[in-house]
Formats: C-alpha cells, sequence, structure tokens
C-alpha cells in the first residue's frame, strides 16, 4: 500500500474541499444578500400596499363625510348631534368601519357600535385632531380590547374657527395584519427555495470542475513521480477534455522519451563494461610488475582506482534501468545485517583514514536479530551512503555509525532495525532535502558523481519493507536513518 500517496491524496481532496466550500460560501453570500434584499423590499411593498392603502382609502372617506357635514356646522350642537345620528344610522359600511362622533372634550357622543358611546377612547389621533384641527391618522392597539386598529380623526370646525367635534373612523387590523405576514411568509419560503436550488446548482457545477480536476491533478502528480504513460480517461468534450488530451500526449511523449532515454543507458552501460574489465584486469596486473618505477605504479594505481569509480557508476546505471524496465529484484534470504553492515565500514576503514575522516561505530546494546534481505543489495546502500559521507561531510572529519533494536516502531507492532550513518559536513540545503532522490538530482553540490545512488538505495530499502530517510542533523551535518524490519513485508 503507498501510504504517501494516500496522504497525498487526502491533502489534495482536502485542498478541492476548501475550494468548494470557498465557492459556495461566495456565491451563496450574494445570493443570500439579494435574496434578503429582495424579500425585505417585497415586504415593505405589501406593508405599504395593504397599511398605506387603506389608510389612504379611510383618509378620503373621512375627508367626504366631513365636507358633507360641513353645512350643519353652522347650526346649532344639538342640531348637528341630531344629524350625526342620523347619518350613523344610514352608515352602509358598519360591518367593515365604525363610525364615531367625538365631541371637543374627547368623548364619544354617537357611534355605530353603541357600545362605545359614552367612552373616551383617548388615542392620540383625537387629541391631535382637536389641537391641529386638521384630519388625523393612526395605529396600534385599542386601549379597551387591545385590538390593533387603524383610526383617522377628522375635526368638525365651526365658521368662527371652533372645533364642535371629530369625526372617528375605526377599523381592525386583524385581517391585514394576517394578510401581510402570509405574503411575508410565502415570500420567505420562495426565497429560502431559490437558495437552496442556488446550492444545488452550486455543488453540481463545482463537482463537475472539481472532480475532472482532482484526476488531473493526481495523474500529474504521478506523472512527476516517474509513473510516465500513464493515461487520463477522457470523457469531457469541453476545455476540461483539451486539458486530459494534452496531458494524456505530454505523458505518452515522456513515457516514449524515457524508455529511450533507460534504453540508451543500458547500452552505454554494457558497453563500458568490457573495456572496464580489462583496463582494472591490466591494472592489477601491472602492479605486481617488481621492474614498474614507483611513479608508474601511483598512476597505476589511480587508474585502478577511477575505473572501480567508473565501475560503481556503471553498475548504478544498470540498477537503474533495470528499476526503470521492472527487472530490478532482490534474493531475499536470512541475513546478519550488523555482519553486512561492518564488512561495509572495514571496506571503507582505510580511505576514511587516508581522507583523515575519523569514524565512530556504537553498537546496539540488544542483539540484533537475523533478518531477511538481500546482503549483496544491502551491503551496496551501507557503502554507497558512506561514500556520501565521506564525499560530502569530508570537512567534518568525523563519522558515526550506530545501530539499534527498535520494538513496536510507531505503535506498528512490528520491530525495526535502526541504522545511522552522520557526518559533520556542512550539510544539505533545506529545499534541496525533498529532492535529494531523485533520479540524476544533484542539488548544488559540485562533487562528482551520477546522481542515481541514493535513488537505488531508496529502491532497494523499499524492496526491503524498510525507510530510507535522510535529513539534516540538529548539530549540523547530514543523518541518513535506515529501517529495516526484523520480518518479512
Amino acid at each position: 500500500m503507498d501510504i504517501n500517496g494516500d496522504i497525498e491524496l487526502a491533502v489534495l481532496r482536502l485542498r478541492f474541499r476548501g475550494i468548494r466550500r470557498k465557492w459556495v460560501v461566495n456565491s451563496m453570500v450574494v445570493t443570500l444578500l439579494i435574496v434578503i434584499v429582495g424579500v425585505s423590499a417585497y415586504a415593505i411593498a405589501i406593508h405599504s400596499y395593504y397599511y398605506t392603502g387603506m389608510q389612504t382609502s379611510m383618509e378620503t372617506t373621512a375627508k367626504t363625510a366631513t365636507d358633507f357635514f360641513a353645512s350643519y356646522i353652522t347650526k346649532t350642537s344639538a342640531e348637528y348631534y341630531l344629524s350625526a345620528y342620523k347619518y350613523t344610522e344610514r352608515f352602509d359600511d358598519r360591518d367593515k368601519l365604525e363610525l364615531q362622533f367625538i365631541n371637543a372634550y374627547g368623548r364619544v357622543e354617537v357611534s355605530t357600535y353603541g357600545i362605545t358611546a359614552g367612552t373616551m377612547p383617548g388615542t392620540p389621533d383625537i387629541s391631535e385632531a382637536i389641537r391641529t384641527k386638521k384630519l388625523t391618522a393612526w395605529r396600534g392597539k385599542n386601549p379597551a380590547t387591545g385590538e390593533r386598529i387603524i383610526a383617522v380623526s377628522s375635526p368638525m370646525i365651526y365658521s368662527t374657527g371652533q372645533v364642535v367635534g371629530v369625526m372617528r373612523y375605526i377599523s381592525s387590523l386583524r385581517t391585514v395584519d394576517r394578510q401581510v405576514t402570509l405574503n411575508i411568509v410565502v415570500a420567505a419560503i420562495l426565497g429560502i427555495v431559490i437558495i437552496m436550488i442556488v446550492i444545488l446548482v452550486n455543488t453540481y457545477f463545482i463537482r463537475s470542475i472539481i472532480t475532472p480536476v482532482m484526476e488531473v491533478t493526481k495523474m500529474t502528480r504521478h506523472i512527476a513521480e516517474g509513473g510516465y504513460g500513464g493515461q487520463i480517461e477522457n470523457q469531457y468534450d469541453d476545455e476540461l477534455g483539451e486539458m486530459v488530451h494534452a496531458i494524456n500526449e505530454m505523458s505518452m511523449k515522456i513515457s516514449q522519451s524515457e524508455k529511450m532515454k533507460t534504453e540508451f543507458i543500458s547500452s552505454v552501460s554494457h558497453e563500458l563494461r568490457t573495456p572496464l574489465t580489462a583496463i582494472a584486469g591490466w591494472g592489477e596486473t601491472l602492479m605486481y610488475d617488481e621492474d614498474m618505477s614507483p611513479d608508474s605504479q601511483r598512476g597505476v594505481a589511480i587508474i585502478l582506482k577511477e575505473a572501480k569509480r567508473l565501475a560503481t557508476m556503471v553498475e548504478e546505471l544498470l540498477d537503474f534501468t533495470r528499476i526503470e524496465d521492472g527487472r530490478f529484484t532482490v534474493r531475499i534470504e536470512p541475513t546478519d545485517i550488523e555482519a553486512e553492515l561492518e564488512d561495509a565500514l572495514i571496506t571503507y576503514g582505510e580511505l576514511f583514514r587516508q581522507d583523515n575522516i575519523t569514524l565512530e561505530y556504537v553498537s546496539s546494546d540488544d542483539m540484533l536479530p537475523t533478518i531477511p534481505g538481500d546482503p549483496e543489495r544491502m551491503k551496496q546502500v551501507f557503502l554507497n551512503v558512506l561514500d556520501n559521507a565521506a564525499k560530502y561531510g569530508k570537512d567534518g572529519g568525523r563519522i558515526t555509525v550506530t545501530t539499534a533494536l527498535i520494538k513496536d516502531y510507531g505503535n506498528t507492532g512490528k520491530d525495526y532495525v535502526r541504522i545511522t550513518i552522520r557526518d559533520f559536513g556542512p550539510g544539505i540545503p533545506p529545499d534541496e532535502i525533498p529532492h535529494v532522490k531523485y533520479k540524476f538530482y544533484k542539488g548544488s553540490s559540485k562533487e562528482r558523481g551520477s546522481g542515481i545512488g541514493l535513488a537505488v538505495c531508496d529502491e532497494i530499502i523499499k524492496r526491503h519493507g524498510g525507510i530510507l530517510n535522510i535529513e539534516n542533523a540538529a548539530e549540523g551535518g547530514v543523518l541518513v536513518t535506515i529501517m529495516l524490519p526484523t520480518k518479512g513485508a
């Protein structure tokens, strides 16, 4: 199981969920504002239509009736109230409105609802109409019943300018309130329905974009990690389809290019093997020539050293081509991993002394168990890591190697052998650490090398079910940690 790939895919999904959330939230903010403004405007319009319309109608009725009674204002007060009584008797809209005639002191003298006669409503419209001598409207609760009403009071004025009384129209707001509330509730429900539709449409639209983008991103990441030739199923006939087609074409061309490169490297590596074998063989033969001068011997020693280095590079290139075309294998058998490490340390011991590098080896307090592994491949890993430590960390003058048995590593229930190799050199630039195990990556270092040694080592460790970790040590230098399971992976 590719744990790193699963983690990256999970992170990718979370990232797109964030985009989906932002998209929906942003679109919903606009939609919500539009709905709120729309419902508010509709509520104001409904309120104005019903309440203002009703008030205007009552004011018109009151003004017309007041003008009708203007001819009686010049008569006596008794005749005036007698006419008011007769008018209320013939009032046709008594089922909708209550008509009251109120004296100058605010008391109801005549009413279409007899029970209110003799009472004093005390609402602001009455006193305001008497004081200002102008038609006045008021909305509020009836002091006697607590019911919401609308009242319009029109003053009756003598020719002398004195207010003789007030003609007052009253209507209940129960029906109007219910109608206004119903309209606003319907508008609010419609707004909620619109919001839900917008959410569903946005969700579908975003999914139709983000899902293929996630597939494309996953494939491009797969290609970036070396999975050349992978193809994305193209189910789209729009710009996304064009992008998928371009990525598929790119992946195919990279795959073809990588195949040609691998075949070329394999061919050249095999061709180099024959002359290198001859050079090494004749070099070793010449080293035993007693008639050779010391300078010549030093020259032959250099030839053998460089031939050996070149042979190592050729083997790395061949391992690389085997990895690329799937022929790379490990032969698992019970392996004394500590013995293989010590053999590698002995092999490099003399070279370390020649370069004035001190080697410190601290073995595990626990006896390391025999583990399943390929002895030759593991020794190849140790030699490569030690060579890098000597090459890149020689300025530190010291290399430390430790072994330990880690039980129940990471709460996995499995035991691991941990091997650490650390130099005390300048370390690796932090931005280069994630790339050091990539094939042919050399970074900013000026040291010679093919750039594929660590990539091969990483592949070997993975084939053993282990972990190869490279990082900068806290006190300086590079720390390489190799974790190998004690039981087969």
